[in-house]
């Protein structure tokens, strides 16, 4: 396209037309202000999902009046005809796909996770440190649940460069780690023993699973990880929970003592 079959899509612009634009525009961005304003107000006075639909409709209106502004200006500066409106369309969707790229690949890496099934509703996965259980597989994203009962939507983009955790991979058994810390001068087996005894009594504990408890020596001191299965997957936190606190309770009986983490020594990664 030259420049001058450039310019015969574009109608004359007068100062009639201009004024038009100018009201239209004015008109939109009132109606915007005024949705912005009278919405929330209209919200304060409603309750539950009335509230809710009430302030969802804010962005609602929104898009719709930017739509109908530019459904109203458009006309007044293109020349509708066939050759052009064939143009314009074919500008627009080439924008709007490159706009929608990252959309249209959370679709496809959608249709690759049905097959692939990297999750399921049930399942509890952490995606970018993200944790939570999967309540809904979308077209475009996955829903879960975070221990915090806060949801989160994780576009099946990523797909595509995560890591994706899956806890218990569609089974009922789901393993949870418990760390103690303890000073070096004890006796390990005892300690042992009596970690795996605690998992033992726990009521939330899957008996049909191991039950193992690891010992490594650090600087600081001895670090036991146990670690057993809870009955359902959603009882993981009571059952850690419950892991942690009759487990320093029978430590402190032994008696041992807890270490002391200095402040490089207080968080690290679980090499196992």
């Amino acid at each position: 396209m030259n420049t001058e079959q450039f310019l015969e899509i574009f109608k004359e612009i007068n100062s009639a037309v201009l004024i038009e634009i100018g009201v239209v525009i004015a008109l939109a961005m009132a109606i915007i202000w005024c949705s912005q304003k009278l919405l929330p107000l209209l919200a304060e006075h409603l309750h539950g999902k009335q509230r809710l639909f009430v302030l969802a409709l804010i962005p609602t209106v929104r898009v719709l009046v930017f739509v109908f502004a530019i459904i109203w200006i458009v006309p007044l500066i293109i020349e509708p005809t066939a050759r052009n409106m064939v143009a314009i369309l074919g500008a627009a969707g080439l924008a709007i796909g490159f706009a929608l790229k990252d959309y249209v690949s959370s679709i496809i890496a959608g249709v690759v996770a049905v097959y692939e099934v990297p999750y399921r509703p049930g399942d509890w996965i952490s995606v970018d440190g993200t944790y939570g259980e999967v309540k809904h597989i979308g077209m475009r994203a996955v829903e879960i649940v975070t221990p915090d009962d806060t949801v989160v939507f994780i576009p099946h983009l990523k797909l595509w460069s995560n890591l994706i955790h899956n806890a218990n991979n569609g089974g009922p058994s789901l393993m949870c780690v418990v760390d103690f810390y303890l000073h070096p001068e004890h006796d390990a087996n005892q300690v042992k023993h009596l970690l795996e005894d605690v998992a033992l009594t726990s009521p939330y504990v899957q008996l049909a699973k191991p039950i193992v408890v690891v010992a490594n020596e650090e600087p600081w001191g001895t670090r036991y990880r146990l670690k057993a299965y809870p009955i359902d997957p959603r009882q993981q936190f009571q059952f850690m929970t419950d892991l942690t606190a009759r487990g320093k309770t029978c430590l402190r009986a032994l008696p041992v003592n807890f270490a002391q983490l200095s402040p490089e020594h207080a968080v690290q990664p679980a090499p196992y």
